[in-house]
C-alpha cells in the first residue's frame, strides 16, 4: 500500500508526513482509539481517502485517512487485542492448554509487561469465561517456576517477561537482598518456603537468608514485635525446609513474648492467617500462664480473635474457665460489643446456658457504651439488625416477666432509631405475643380475656414455674453433655434433647399466652336471672327426658364426671346468657341435643388461694 499513498501524497489527497502511519495501518488491520477503543479496520478506500473500521458500538464507521493518521495507534497482528478479534477460539485453546503462552502473548503486547489487574482486564470474560482466580493461580504457580517470568509480590506490580533465563532460586534471592527492612524480607523468605521444592538448593537458601533474617529481627525485638515475630516464623520456617539447626544467641518467639507486650495488640496487627500460629507460640512460651492472660484478654480483642482464643481454650480443656468468664462479663454488663458479637455468632448449644435474655442486655449496654467512642465500629448494632432469629433465640427460656422487662429497656435504649427499634420489638411481640400490649400501649381487648378459677390458675402458674425453673434449664445442660460427645449426625442423644426442646419451648409459649389472658375468679356474686359463668344449670333433655346438671366454670375447670364444664365448651357457650324456660340446642360428636333450662342457681367456690399470675 505504500506505493499507493504515496500516488495519493503527490496528488494532495494526504500530506507525506502520515505515509508511514497510513502504511502501518493498512498492514496491521487493527489499530486503537483514544476515545471509541480497539478497531478493526475493514477497507482503506484510496479513491475517497478513507477508512471503514469496526469500533464497539459504532461498526462500519467512516474515517478520512489523514485524520486516521493522527488519531488512530496501530496494533501489531500478534497484539492481544488483535488476536481476540481474529482467533478467539485459538485464544481459549491457549488458555487450556499452556498458561505460559498466552501470558506471554499479553506481556509482548504490552512491552513485556503488565500487572495482574490488566492482564485480568483483557483475559476475561471473552478468554477466560470461567473461573479467573482458579486459573490465574495455576498460571502463577507456572510462571514462578518458569526463568522467563517475574512474579511480583505485590499485585500492583507487573508481571515481566524476560528472554534471558533467570532460575526461581536466583530469581528470588535478588529480590530478598534488594528488598528494604524486616517486613518485605520476610515476605521474600516467605516465597522462598512456598516454593521450596523448587529451589535448587536449600541450604545454600537458609544459609543466606536466616543470618539477614536474625540480624532485622534484633532491631524490631522492641520497636516492632509483631513484624520480629512474623521474622522469626519464616525463619523456622526457611529452617526446617532446610534441615539447618537454630544459631545460638539468635532471638525466639519465647523472648518476643517475655516482654510483657499486649498480647491483644500484636495480634492484632498480625495477619488473621498467622493468629493461630502465633497463640500456640504464645502457649508454648508462656506454659503456666496462657490460659489467664487469654481469658483476661478476651474482652479486648476483635470478634474474629476472640473465636480463635475460644477455640484454643476449649482445644487445651479450658472450657468451664471460658464459660465462667463469660457468664460474669455477661452478667456485668462490661461484655464488649466485639466479645458478644462472636458469641452472638457462634450461639452454639455448647453455650446454651449462659445464652439467654442477659445477653441483650449487656448488648444494649455495650453498644450504648460504645456510641461514645469514636473507634468502636457498630458492627454488633448491624448484626442484631440482620439476624432475624437472635433476639427469638436469646429469650425462648426466659420467664415473660424478664422478657417484659426487655422490652421495656429496648423501648429506652437510645441505641436504635424508631424504625429499627420497631422491628426488633415487632420480632420480641412474634416470640412472646403476651408482650404485645405491652409494645402497642393498649390492654388486652375484652374478648380474649379467660376467665378461670383461681385453683385453675394456680396450676398453670405451677407448670410454667416447672417449664422455666427447672425443666429448660435441665433440658439446656443435657443438649450441652449430648453435644460433647462428638460427631452429630450419629449423635442421638443430641438429637432427643434437641426434639424434647422443642416441645418444652412450644409449652411455654403455649402457657404464656394464656396465662397473660387469665383472669382470675372465685365466681362470687354471679347472676342468677341468666345461665353464666359461676352458676350450677338444672336442665332436662327433651330427647331422654332425664334431668341434667351443669355447673358452668372457668376456661380450664372441666370436669366431665362431675358435671363442671368450661364456659368456652359448646354445652357452656350454648347455655351462656339463657333464662329458665329456654329451650338450648347444641352439637356434641356430631349428635344434636336439644335441653330445657329448668333452674338456674349460683356456684359455691372453695376458698380462694393467693396466686402470682403472669397478668397482674
Amino acid at each position: 500500500m505504500r506505493e499507493e499513498f504515496e500516488k495519493m501524497a503527490a496528488a494532495g489527497k494526504v500530506e507525506a508526513k502520515h505515509i508511514e502511519a497510513l502504511v502501518q495501518l493498512a498492514t496491521s488491520g487493527y489499530c486503537m482509539h483514544r476515545s471509541w477503543g480497539f478497531g478493526r479496520i475493514k477497507t482503506v478506500d484510496t479513491v475517497f481517502a478513507r477508512f471503514t473500521i469496526d469500533f464497539p458500538g459504532k461498526p462500519g464507521h467512516a474515517m478520512d485517512l489523514a485524520f486516521g493518521a493522527e488519531s488512530l495507534k496501530p496494533i501489531p497482528k500478534d497484539h492481544i487485542l488483535a488476536r481476540k478479534a481474529s482467533d478467539l477460539e485459538g485464544l481459549r485453546a491457549l488458555a487450556a492448554q499452556n498458561h505460559l503462552e498466552l501470558v506471554k502473548v499479553v506481556l509482548a503486547s504490552y512491552g513485556g509487561k503488565a500487572t495482574v489487574d490488566q492482564i485480568q482486564q483483557v483475559l476475561v470474560p471473552d478468554v477466560i469465561r470461567d473461573d479467573w482466580k482458579k486459573w490465574w493461580e495455576a498460571a502463577k504457580r507456572e510462571l514462578k517456576k518458569d526463568g522467563h517470568f517475574q512474579v511480583p509480590l505485590k499485585k500492583t506490580d507487573p508481571v515481566v517477561y524476560q528472554v534471558q533465563e533467570t532460575s526461581l532460586q536466583q530469581r528470588l534471592l535478588g529480590e530478598f537482598r534488594a528488598a528494604k527492612g524486616l517486613k518485605a524480607r520476610t515476605a521474600v523468605a516467605l516465597e522462598l518456603v512456598k516454593n521450596a521444592e523448587d529451589l535448587a538448593d536449600r541450604q545454600a537458601v537458609a544459609a543466606e537468608v536466616i543470618p539477614a533474617l536474625n540480624l532485622e529481627i534484633v532491631s524490631h525485638q522492641r520497636t516492632q514485635p509483631t513484624v520480629a515475630l512474623e521474622g522469626i516464623f519464616a525463619r523456622e520456617d526457611l529452617r526446617q525446609i532446610a534441615g539447618t539447626t537454630p544459631i545460638e544467641g539468635e532471638i525466639t518467639a519465647a523472648q518476643i513474648w517475655a516482654q510483657e507486650s499486649k498480647i491483644n495488640e500484636l495480634l492484632e496487627a498480625l495477619p488473621a492467617i498467622k493468629h493461630r500460629r502465633a497463640l500456640e507460640s504464645f502457649k508454648t512460651s508462656l506454659p503456666e500462664r496462657w490460659n489467664d492472660v487469654l481469658r483476661l484478654t478476651l474482652n479486648g480483642v476483635t470478634a474474629r480473635l476472640c473465636k480463635e482464643f475460644a477455640q484454643m481454650l476449649i482445644q487445651e480443656g479450658k472450657f468451664n474457665e471460658l464459660k465462667e468468664t463469660l457468664a460474669r462479663l455477661i452478667s456485668q454488663h462490661s461484655a464488649s460489643s466485639e466479645l458478644l458479637l462472636w458469641l452472638a455468632k457462634e450461639r452454639s448449644d455448647a453455650f446454651a446456658d449462659i445464652l439467654g435474655p442477659e445477653v441483650i442486655r449487656a448488648m444494649l449496654t455495650a453498644m450504648e457504651r460504645d456510641q461514645f467512642n469514636e473507634k468502636r465500629s457498630n458492627r454488633l448494632r448491624e448484626f442484631v439488625l440482620s439476624d432475624q432469629d437472635l433476639i427469638a433465640e436469646l429469650t425462648a427460656s426466659a420467664d415473660i416477666d424478664v422478657v417484659k422487662d426487655l422490652t421495656r429497656a429496648l423501648q429506652l435504649s437510645p441505641v436504635f432509631d424508631d424504625m429499627d427499634k420497631r422491628s426488633l420489638l415487632a420480632r420480641i411481640v412474634k416470640a412472646h405475643p403476651a408482650v404485645q400490649s405491652l409494645v402497642s400501649g393498649e390492654q388486652t381487648k375484652q374478648d380474649s380475656v379467660l376467665h378461670v378459677s383461681w385453683e385453675s390458675l394456680e396450676r398453670r402458674n405451677a407448670e410454667y414455674r416447672e417449664l422455666v425453673d427447672k425443666r429448660i434449664p435441665a433440658n439446656s445442660k443435657e443438649i450441652a453433655i449430648a453435644r460433647s460427645y462428638g460427631d452429630l449426625s450419629e449423635n442421638h442423644e443430641f438429637k432427643a434433647a434437641k426434639e424434647q426442646q422443642k416441645l418444652l419451648m412450644r409449652r411455654k409459649g403455649e402457657l404464656e399466652a394464656q396465662l397473660v389472658r387469665a383472669r382470675g375468679t372465685d365466681f362470687s356474686n354471679a347472676r342468677t336471672d341468666v345461665a353464666g359463668i359461676g352458676t350450677v344449670v338444672q336442665a332436662t333433655d327433651l330427647n331422654t327426658q332425664n334431668r341434667e346438671t351443669f355447673t358452668v366454670l372457668g376456661a380450664w375447670d372441666t370436669e366431665v364426671e362431675k358435671g363442671i364444664i368450661s364456659y368456652l365448651t359448646p354445652v357452656g357457650q350454648a347455655l351462656l346468657g339463657r333464662k329458665v324456660g329456654d329451650e338450648v340446642e347444641f352439637d356434641l360428636g356430631g349428635v344434636k341435643h336439644r335441653h330445657r333450662i329448668e333452674a338456674i342457681s349460683a356456684y359455691v367456690p372453695a376458698a380462694a388461694p393467693v396466686v402470682d399470675a403472669l397478668s397482674s
